[in-house]
């Protein structure tokens, strides 16, 4: 992909992301990109980064932390109007979902490796607003008792419409998934401190607790259209709601045959049991399986969706809880806190899918499962890639695997097996003069595509200082005129770099910068 001005929102997570930073950033230069770097203060702060960036006409806006953070960066760019930024991630969360649906690796060298051997393809993006609220008939907007005034008992309840407007700060849009129910109890007790030292355990041990309290709640689905709602699909009591734009959901896949890309939202309704053996069974195939117990779950195919819960249940979206205050008009807000039992007031959410309204920069390496509609150059593109890394079949074997004698004219290079060094002509035998040529070795961490040249690649390593023994990040810039010598001491193409397994070492020539960018002249595969 190529992007020159990038945009890269931080969120330091107690400073580990940010301590993390010169295991990548070479790589960035090495493909010439033009990299700004804003860090995440507080609550909301990345979705005001993000916007302001997009204002700025990035061409591509990285969210480097959790799916909460990529979810704020997604708000803050569709919060400018007309913006055309792309949007990427580089993972450095919790559970990582986005990152595991479309093959982002989790470690962060690699991870801007696949970036930057990315396309920008366009997904559907869910946004979500409160449409209405439905008050008990024993109270008013004021919260006193209307029985006292005589109404009947027999009367509907009171309906009234919702004219918030969310601030720019509200996450008013997701490309996950959201939740209604027990997760969102669940990540609304979890302390973030303790996320981030021991990650998805934190996340159970409130898990444990949420699930001793937690009890089913009233629950009314509906298929809506551009305007009202259309039809109530299902109505009871449920345990946990959620609405998948994509398949993952932490623990495992609740919408497995969900697309990105197909203008649907798959729902799914975890219903209740009549004891607490149907409750549990429900939880232990969640966590066994990965999925719910068919026999007690709905599900439900639509672009747009009505769907109906107590206040008192909590919403989370792309795996971030949100404040229905947010989402509410202040007539509206202080008309529920005035309710003694918030549980009796029901929130109509309205869930709308805005077809491939989104452009992400997703890894040429992807597989495209999440993706229905697969473009033809997509998939050309991974076909391309896959032949790049295939080679020479026998001189793969050779390189890979280390066989052959020593050719001991060369440093590091192998003869093939049954072939002498002496017999061989003085033009192949000695391509490398001396090993002081190669003043760097190199262990190998990954390799990619440079998208700036054809046929060009970057290569990902790590170098040890002598003095210190510290290991330090660099970046080989490779292109047409770096010879690359395989251990056979035989010149070879330049793709034969992305078939270098992790920690193969390599030895290096070239000026290094002050980037950590090599700019390699010749390369000799140890």
């Amino acid at each position: 992909m190529k992007r020159k001005k990038v945009c890269l929102v931080i969120n330091p997570r107690a400073g580990h992301n940010c301590a993390k930073l010169n295991d990548f950033l070479p790589v960035l230069s090495a493909a010439r990109w033009k990299t700004d770097i804003r860090i995440k203060e507080y609550g909301g702060h990345a979705i005001e980064l993000a916007s302001r960036a997009a204002k700025e006409k990035y061409d591509l806006i990285v969210s480097y932390g959790g799916d909460g953070t990529f979810n704020q960066v997604i708000n803050g760019v569709l919060n400018k109007k007309g913006c055309k930024s792309a949007v990427g991630l580089i993972p450095g969360g919790t559970a990582n979902v986005w990152a595991g649906e479309v093959g982002i690796p989790s470690d962060a060298t690699r991870a801007v490796l696949s970036l930057v051997n990315s396309d920008v393809r366009e997904t559907d993006v869910v946004r979500v607003h409160v449409s209405s609220l439905s008050f008990p008939l024993a109270e008013n907007q004021s919260g006193r008792s209307a029985a006292k005034k005589g109404a009947s008992k027999t009367a509907p309840p009171r309906e009234v419409s919702n004219n918030g407007r969310p601030s720019l700060r509200t996450r008013k849009h997701f490309l996950l998934m959201a939740g209604l129910g027990m997760d969102a109890a669940i990540l609304e007790h979890v302390a973030k401190p303790l996320k981030y030292e021991i990650g998805r355990l934190a996340v159970g041990f409130a898990a444990v607790k949420e699930l001793a309290v937690h009890q089913p709640f009233l629950t009314e689905i509906g298929l809506a259209n551009s305007g009202q709602v259309a039809d109530i699909v299902w109505k009871g009591d449920a345990l946990q709601v959620v609405v998948g734009n994509t398949r993952h959901y932490g623990i495992g896949q609740i919408t497995p045959n969900a697309y990105v890309d197909d203008g649907l939202l798959d729902v799914c309704v975890i219903t209740a049991g009549d004891r607490a053996v149907p409750t549990f069974r429900q939880v232990f195939s969640l966590l066994a399986v990965g999925k719910p117990d068919e026999a007690g779950a709905e599900y439900f195919r639509a672009a747009h969706f009505s769907i109906s819960v107590p206040a008192s249940i909590g919403m989370q979206l792309d795996g971030s809880t949100v404040d229905l205050k947010d989402y509410l008009s202040k007539a509206n807000w202080r008309a529920v806190q005035q309710v003694e039992n918030p549980a009796r007031v029901m929130v109509n959410y309205r869930f709308d899918v805005l077809p491939h309204k989104l452009p992400v920069a997703i890894p040429c390496t992807y597989d495209n499962s999440l993706f229905k509609n697969a473009s033809a150059e997509a998939k050309s593109r991974l076909a391309v890639d896959s032949r790049k890394m295939e080679g020479d079949p026998e001189r793969l074997a050779q390189i890979t695997s280390g066989t052959g004698k020593r050719n001991e004219a060369v440093p590091g290079a192998l003869d093939p097996p049954g072939v002498n060094s002496a017999d061989k002509d003085h033009e192949s035998s000695t391509p490398i003069k001396s090993l002081s040529q190669f003043p760097r070795e190199v262990t190998v961490l990954g390799a990619c595509s440079n998208p700036e040249i054809n046929e060009a690649y970057i290569v990902a390593g790590s170098i040890t200082k002598r003095r210190t023994g510290e290991a330090k990040l660099v970046a080989i810039r490779i292109n047409d005129r770096t010879k690359v010598i395989d251990q056979n001491g035989e010149p070879t193409p330049t793709s034969f770099v992305m078939t270098l397994e992790e920690n193969r070492k390599i030895m290096v020539q070239g000026k290094q910068n002050k980037r950590g960018v090599i700019n390699a002249k010749q390369i000799s595969i140890l």
